[in-house]
């Protein structure tokens, strides 16, 4: 569905709850979202067949009902991200020892009604409810009936259920109806986005940008990229190539991601790159072959960087050994 600048976005479907009582949420993950983890996806305001995020932007799909706190690569599991209670209350449900494991659609009969994962949900009075979901297996510490504070722990960011990446996706509920934290009254006005929202202090909204972004002696595969285990330090200078690559979320058709590296000797290999799919989560990268000579030996910068139009949406920069 497209929409403009100044467009109305339809009603939520789900819900339009008064916002007259006091609820308020703190964040539901003990990660900094502008580095180590980001915010994959939002609830889709869109009753259509189509996706909108509470912006009018791409940042969701067909029917999602809450929003997913991203890592930025299963590895970043064994870091054990806290899941956080987003405001006091009572545990109403949990669940615990479903495993950690990349969900494909085959698999959706040995999941049926646990696609949520390892999880809790919390009670917090006068119809209010919220739901976290895709927990690491065994981290899970509250049990049903327990009394909670407002940032207790509740477990760790895994990858179990229905999770196609590792996240915390964080449901709200009024009356048992969804609501979208950064659009509570159910009518967003595109040109005026999240005029209203639960949050205390509300994360910041990035319409996509740069998930990770490294070296390589060679093209990496896209599943070893989002495993974590990609990025070199250094290189030795008889590798077969040379590659930087960058790892982004929320694309769009017309993003530019620019990669360079610059090395000893006046080396450069640049190149910028024209996205042209909407897509979740992509990569791209640029290389050189190595001929016959060897790299030559020390400090080699690499920068990528992702633009939409005239914005800079993110930048990193990274350096590499040779030796």
């Amino acid at each position: 569905m497209k929409r403009t600048g100044t467009a109305l976005c339809l009603a939520l479907a789900f819900a339009s709850p008064a916002l007259a009582e006091a609820f308020l949420l703190s964040p539901p993950i003990d990660c900094d979202l502008t580095g180590d983890c980001y915010i994959q996806q939002y609830v889709d305001s869109d009753p259509s067949p189509e996706a909108s995020d509470f912006t009018c932007s791409t940042l969701s799909y067909d029917g999602h009902k809450g929003t997913d706190f991203a890592l930025s690569s299963r590895s970043d599991m064994a870091r054990n991200i806290r899941v956080l209670a987003s405001a006091a209350g009572r545990v109403k449900g949990v669940r615990d020892g479903m495993d950690d494991v990349q969900y494909f659609t085959a698999q959706s009969g040995k999941i049926a009604g646990r696609e949520c994962g390892n999880g809790v949900v919390i009670d917090h009075g006068n119809g209010w409810e919220t739901q976290y979901c895709h927990l690491k297996k065994g981290s899970v510490i509250v049990k049903p009936g327990q009394k909670l504070w407002q940032g207790q722990e509740l477990g760790f960011v895994g990858h179990s259920g229905k999770a196609a990446f590792p996240h915390l996706h964080f449901s709200v509920r009024k009356d048992g109806k969804v609501v979208d934290p950064f659009d509570p009254d159910g009518v967003t006005t595109c040109a005026t986005p999240g005029d209203s929202n639960l949050w205390q202090d509300r994360p910041e909204y990035r319409p996509g940008g740069l998930i990770d972004a490294g070296f390589a002696q060679a093209i990496p595969k896209f599943d070893d990229i989002k495993a974590g285990t990609v990025d070199l330090q250094t290189l030795p200078a008889d590798a077969p190539a040379l590659v930087i690559w960058g790892y982004l979320f929320g694309s769009q058709p017309g993003d530019v991601m620019k990669l360079s590296i610059t090395g000893p000797q006046g080396l450069v290999i640049a190149d910028d790159v024209t996205l042209t799919k909407t897509q979740a989560q992509s990569f791209r990268a640029i290389g050189k072959k190595r001929r016959t000579k060897p790299w030559p030996t020390g400090r080699y910068d690499g920068v990528v960087i992702l633009t939409r139009g005239a914005d800079v949406l993110s930048r990193q920069a990274m350096t590499l050994a040779v030796r």
